[in-house]
């Protein structure tokens, strides 16, 4: 076979041509098929096998945390429900209103109970917070030692919360007769907390 043999091919007559010519031709025809599929076809779909591969592992993270929250549920369920009931009985130790002046004065008995001399006993305004009001307490007291962790002690096992701040302890002198122990000048900020009112908290 030589140049002039494929000049003379007669394109009409493509079965006379030799075979070996006829198999070029018929892989040169698969070739560009197959090269014309994957350009318009197969190339868009491995990208989108990519993209899709892609997916899935995030896909398959998000399902894992989902799936491990799932299965916590029934847990978180029983925490969420004993927080509740934690809130409800700490909201409970916070007087309402109408129970505050009777705070102020079991603190003050608490302090005459424990034989404390008060020189100061004053309520300052309340001050509100987010579902509650602070209702500081200015204290100024005089007594021994005893009598000052007694009433510490007392002001503690109060059924509601009251905490004690910013306490100033200095030395007043000696006791009346006989007695050894030193008289103590105490002051101190006592901070009680009540509950807003839905109608307070807007």
């Amino acid at each position: 076979m030589n140049i002039n043999d494929l000049q003379n091919l007669d394109p009409k007559n493509i079965g006379n041509w030799p075979v070996l010519i006829r198999g070029l031709l018929i892989l040169l025809l698969c070739a560009g098929l197959l090269g014309a599929g994957y350009w318009f076809d197969t190339q868009n779909q491995i990208l989108s096998l990519k993209n899709n591969q892609k997916k899935e592992g995030e896909l398959k993270l998000v399902f894992e945390n989902k799936q491990r929250k799932a299965a916590n549920l029934k847990q978180l369920k029983l925490q969420l429900e004993e927080m509740k009931q934690t809130l409800v009985e700490q909201l409970r130790l916070l007087p309402n209103k109408t129970e505050i002046e009777g705070l102020l004065v079991d603190i003050s008995q608490a302090g005459l109970a424990t034989g404390l001399e008060f020189d100061l006993f004053k309520p300052g305004p309340e001050q509100p917070a987010e579902f509650y009001a602070i209702q500081p307490i200015q204290i100024r007291v005089t007594g021994t030692y005893h009598a000052l962790a007694e009433y510490v002690s007392a002001v503690a096992a109060l059924p509601r919360i009251v905490t004690q701040h910013d306490i100033s302890i200095s030395p007043r002198g000696k006791g009346g007769a006989g007695n050894a122990e030193v008289t103590l000048s105490v002051s101190l900020i006592a901070r009680t907390y009540r509950y807003l009112e839905e109608d307070e908290s807007e």
